[in-house]
């Protein structure tokens, strides 16, 4: 195990003011790195730059390590957010397990990591917001203060810039070289079939098995307006993007699954688990839709992860409620969906709820110690971050995390892809194969050229 780091020391300091709302692209080529985004369809869309302060962490106690380093930077804090959307966050996230960052393309990555961004533009329904953070020896008020100033008059030269959405001069999409799985259609029955194989036997009852799709690009990669597409695209999704301190790559998303979400002592998560494809006409597609209802395979799949969430929870919870299970559809698949709250019996902080939910039945497997031994024997490269949760956490201990799938690590002339799909007694390899196909696009279709 190895102790919690962090670049800079309390005091605390932040101060925000209104301003009027740059172009989010023009605003990102602005800042420099390390940039941040988080925006979820119940949260205001953040943007960061710089780090005020950096935890990183690694080893089994990595949850809680981040937890307590927080704690140590927010108890210090001398705050004027001017608006809650606006409070300082660490935004971040962790390795999808201890030692998962080793191989390419994570190194950068630590298997814990959460910025305090040094600028923070909050994209909120009460306006736009400018916040300014500082820690250690920049944590002076006047120097935070004159900081804000300049920034106000820099961001206030991009207000008259159109928004390149609707622009005709955004980037293209780069378009791709040439690709690489890192497992072949061989490989990949051989490896479905030994897992189905543990679960007849009863030695697993689930487990995910992903694959990796390396791309050369043709062009640079077009970070802001990859961003802006996936957004316009997915805008029911959580949306993410994380560079590392050198700013060389950046791990980015739009996932449709919520890890988990608190406030005060509510607590909102999902169970999503079970897919199929998207119809070409309507009638194709409410037909899709039904057949996956009706489909004992997913139904199966599905239950054991909206069981196993509301397991997790119960010794937090005085009470659980789940909703209907129906049909979630996203612009290239459909999932099974079942919401489910739980109000806590006493205060806990978000790091607890997403150790304790970390990984779902839904990207981990069943019994989870079996499954990542699983994953472990059989994928040929490293998840990373992928799969793993990443979110923001503020003073308050409430915070918001997603599974970070639908995701990629791109460079300027490079991407990994990263899908995977649950396997349970009836799993046919071709079926999971094509479902990784499916799960690829949302991140492909940004990457593949316009033509």
């Amino acid at each position: 195990m190895e102790q919690v780091r962090s670049t800079s020391s309390p005091p605390l300091v932040s101060r925000t003011t209104g301003i009027d709302a740059p172009p989010f692209a023009a605003a990102f080529d602005a800042l420099p790195s390390p940039r941040t985004t988080w925006n979820a369809p119940d949260d205001a869309l953040v943007l960061g730059s710089g780090a005020a302060a950096t935890l990183t962490a690694s080893g089994t106690d990595r949850f809680a390590d981040v937890r307590a380093a927080a704690a140590n930077l927010f108890d210090s804090g001398d705050v004027h957010a001017g608006t809650e959307a606006a409070r300082p966050r660490l935004f971040g996230g962790f390795a999808f397990h201890e030692g998962g960052c080793e191989g390419e393309p994570w190194e950068p990555f630590p298997e814990a990591r959460f910025v305090l961004p040094r600028v923070q533009i909050t994209f909120a329904d009460n306006g736009t917001w400018l916040t300014i953070n500082a820690t250690g020896p920049d944590a002076s008020v006047t120097a935070v203060e004159d900081r804000l100033a300049s920034e106000v008059d820099r961001f206030s030269g991009l207000s008259g810039i159109s928004d390149s959405a609707d622009r005709s001069d955004r980037p293209p999409r780069p378009g791709i070289t040439a690709s690489r799985r890192t497992t072949t259609r061989e490989a990949w029955r051989e490896s479905v079939e030994a897992a189905v194989g543990r679960i007849r036997n009863g030695d697993l009852r689930k487990v995910v098995l992903a694959q990796a799709l390396e791309a050369g690009l043709a062009a640079d990669f077009p970070r802001a307006a990859t961003l802006e597409r996936l957004a316009e695209k997915y805008p029911d999704c959580h949306r993410y993007y994380f560079e590392p301190d050198d700013g060389g790559s950046a791990f980015f998303g739009a996932t449709p699954e919520r890890l988990v979400a608190l406030r005060g002592r509510t607590v909102e998560t999902d169970a999503l688990a079970g897919t199929t494809g998207r119809g070409e006409t309507p009638a194709e597609d409410e037909w899709l839709a039904r057949e996956l209802l009706d489909d004992d395979k997913n139904v199966h799949e599905h239950e054991l992860v909206a069981d196993t969430v509301r397991d997790q929870l119960e010794p937090f919870a005085a009470s659980i409620s789940a909703g209907e299970r129906r049909v979630r559809r996203l612009a290239t698949v459909q999932h099974l969906h079942t919401p489910i709250t739980a109000e806590l019996s006493d205060d806990r902080h978000v790091l607890e709820l997403v150790e304790a939910l970390h990984p779902t039945p839904a990207v981990g497997g069943l019994p989870p110690d079996r499954a990542l031994e699983t994953i472990h024997e059989t994928e040929p490269f490293d998840r990373g971050w992928y799969a793993a949760p990443v979110g923001w956490i503020d003073a308050a201990g409430n915070g918001a995390f997603a599974v970070a799938i639908r995701s990629a690590v791109a460079s300027r002339r490079r991407a990994t892809l990263f899908a995977g799909v649950g396997l349970v007694a009836d799993s046919d390899p071709d079926r999971e194969w094509d479902e990784v196909q499916l799960k690829y696009r949302p991140i492909l279709d940004e990457l593949e050229d316009d033509d």
